[in-house]
Formats: C-alpha cells, sequence, structure tokens
C-alpha cells in the first residue's frame, strides 16, 4: 500500500502542469476518483484507476480538491480527480413559492446554487428523498423540476 500524506499541489499550477503534462504522454499518471463527500476527509483508504491500493493521511490544514496532485515522481503521479456532481433543479411559480422552496432548502441543509431562475440541489442521496420534501410545493404546481441545464 502507498500511504500519500501531502499535496503537493494542482494540475492547474504551472510547473506541475508542465510535470504532469510529460507524465501523461509517457503513461505514467493515475487516477484517484473520489465522490464529493471524499474532498472533507484527512484519512481514508481506496484504489487507483491502475489498482494501486493507497492510504491518503492528510493533516487537517490540507483538503482533496479536484485535480489535487498527491504524488509525483520521475516515473509516477497520482492524481484526484472528483466524479461529477447531480444536481436537481426547481422552477418556483410565483416569489412565494420561491420563498416556500428557498426556506424547505435551508431548513434541510441542502448545498444549492442558482441558475437562470431556477434552485439547484445537489443530490447526495437518492433523488426521491428531494422529491418526497418537495413533493406538496410539486403537485400543486407551486414548483416544477426542470431537466435541462437552462430551465427558462
Amino acid at each position: 500500500m502507498l500511504r500519500l500524506t501531502k499535496v503537493l499541489g494542482s494540475v492547474t499550477d504551472a510547473d506541475m502542469s508542465e510535470r504532469l503534462h510529460l507524465s501523461r504522454h509517457a503513461g505514467q499518471v493515475e487516477t484517484i476518483r473520489l465522490q464529493r463527500s471524499d474532498a472533507q476527509r484527512h484519512r481514508l483508504r481506496t484504489v487507483t484507476d491502475r489498482g494501486t491500493d493507497v492510504a491518503i493521511v492528510l493533516d487537517r490544514h490540507e483538503s482533496l480538491s479536484d485535480g489535487a496532485v498527491l504524488y509525483l515522481t520521475e516515473d509516477r503521479a497520482i492524481v484526484v480527480r472528483m466524479a461529477e456532481e447531480a444536481w436537481l433543479s426547481f422552477v418556483p411559480s410565483d416569489a412565494a413559492a420561491a420563498l416556500e422552496l428557498g426556506y424547505a432548502a435551508g431548513n434541510l441543509h441542502w448545498r444549492v446554487r442558482f441558475s437562470d431562475g431556477a434552485l439547484q440541489v445537489a443530490c447526495e442521496g437518492p433523488e426521491e428523498t428531494y422529491l418526497d420534501r418537495l413533493r406538496p410545493l410539486l403537485s400543486s404546481g407551486r414548483i416544477r423540476k426542470v431537466t435541462d441545464a437552462h430551465p427558462v
């Protein structure tokens, strides 16, 4: 097992980018695919896309993020990639519905963002759980769930 104890930098750092570019061409870059919830962890055990067993043990002041470089030598690199996040989008029918939707999302501590008049909720569990909590607003037509990236 390979023990990784430090975030060395990011794939976007100029010096890292050049070194990783050369490693990619040589087929020496391994990827650790993580869920967003894993980014908060300082200790975890996982496997790279090439089967390397790794233990990540970071100090409290360090955190994992998309593109974090955890290992870099002449013949090998290990980079973190975060899985694509799913978002549910809801459009309110009026200002009162928007307030009620916002209140519900805040009260349930959902992570949200706003886009084109829609409230988007990070789907960190089964979609049906979120829909069940909003069922009264959905069934009354006060909000509607939209599926495209630009609901308006």
